[in-house]
């Protein structure tokens, strides 16, 4: 038996398919073998592209060093979230950097036993973190959890600063097929968020719709100028898992299916615009910028001043409205979860935009 084609997911995760697929990977000898799987749900309602399950195994056999659960991560099950994930691409994306990338930062992520694609199916076996912390994108980050978030990112910034563009799978911010998907999708997406999320959108943002939505080509193009990075992409409260014990690592990064190539900042204001506590934003966004700017300098990066940062910053901002937009428009928000932090996220969104006059930058065309 082979891992290729990958059987249906979840149902092919069988004891006979894993014994197979983690003897392949070296994770169990030969002679052992999963003898029962049991498959139990992990956070309803938060993966929106993806389904996450945690595999409790049993094995017949020396089973002294074989993990004794795993995280499987397959495609959704939404038809609609699915879609969605196959236009951008996110399945490779995601298997392509634990299997290329995730080696060259020091960046946390969760250690990787199995990554396998075929087509619109894909698996990814994983450590079970289950002792962490998930961070929650309703109540938002502390200081200290966006403190420590942002250190991580400047981990993983830093080693691809100004040397991403080898990376050809990964799309840019903009001019690639993502860039008109967000485009697009954000077009489309518009009207489904003022009719859903409308009690959190007052009267002078919904006035900018036609500036906002043609703005965003030249939004991209701001984010995706030198120096080019490799971003997460995705960087929300929900893909943070916290240490909780002192041999814990501080925060681990989950769900990589969305990796970009630009500006780093863009995943800086991505967690402080959208998940973020907005009175922690408020009181500490300059220091948290600077702190940023510190954890890059002390990797080697050495050309990227305040003064440019906040630009970005400001900028970024203003852009992420295009997240926003195609993640409470185009995606299932019909799961009370996923309702839920889809609403604090405009509403820190709305936040932010009225606190550092974003709005007043419309319409956008391209010019600091």
């Amino acid at each position: 038996m082979s891992v290729h084609p990958l059987p249906p997911m979840p149902a092919g995760i069988t004891g006979e398919w894993l014994t197979q697929a983690l003897r392949e990977k070296g994770v169990i000898g030969a002679q052992t073998s999963v003898a029962t799987v049991t498959r139990e749900q992990v956070g309803e309602g938060v993966g929106m592209m993806s389904e996450l399950s945690r595999l409790v195994l049993t094995y017949q056999g020396d089973a002294q060093s074989a993990p004794a659960t795993l995280i499987a991560k397959y495609p959704s099950q939404n038809a609609t979230n699915r879609e969605v994930a196959m236009s951008y691409n996110l399945y490779e994306r995601e298997t392509r950097y634990f299997a290329e990338l995730d080696p060259l930062t020091t960046a946390c992520a969760p250690v990787i036993h199995l990554t396998e694609l075929d087509g619109d199916n894909f698996i990814i076996l994983m450590e079970d973190m289950a002792d962490y912390e998930v961070g929650d994108q309703i109540v938002g980050a502390t200081l200290e959890q966006t403190e420590i978030a942002i250190d991580e990112l400047a981990k993983l910034h830093a080693p691809f600063w100004e040397r991403a563009d080898q990376i050809q799978w990964i799309p840019h911010v903009s001019n690639s097929f993502h860039a008109t998907n967000m485009q697009n999708l954000a077009i489309s997406g518009w009207d489904n968020m003022v009719q859903t999320f409308g009690e959190f959108l007052p009267d002078h943002v919904r006035a900018c719709k036609d500036d906002l939505l043609r703005s965003i080509p030249a939004l991209q193009a701001h984010t995706d100028r030198p120096p080019i990075t490799l971003a997460h992409g995705d960087f929300r409260m929900e893909n943070l898992l916290y240490g909780t014990a002192p041999e814990h690592h501080l925060v681990a990064i989950i769900d990589w299916q969305g990796p970009l190539l630009g500006r780093g900042m863009q995943d800086v204001t991505l967690l402080m615009g959208q998940s973020t506590q907005t009175e922690v934003r408020r009181a500490h966004e300059r220091e948290l910028l600077q702190r940023y700017l510190d954890g890059l300098a002390a990797l080697g990066v050495s050309n990227y001043e305040f003064d440019q940062a906040w630009d970005d910053y400001r900028h970024t901002h203003l852009h992420n409205w295009a997240y926003a937009i195609v993640v409470s428009g185009a995606l299932d928000g019909s799961n009370e979860r996923a309702f839920a932090w889809m609403s604090q996220m405009i509403a820190r969104q709305v936040a932010t935009s009225e606190d550092l006059g974003l709005l007043e930058l419309l319409p956008f065309g391209g010019k600091s």
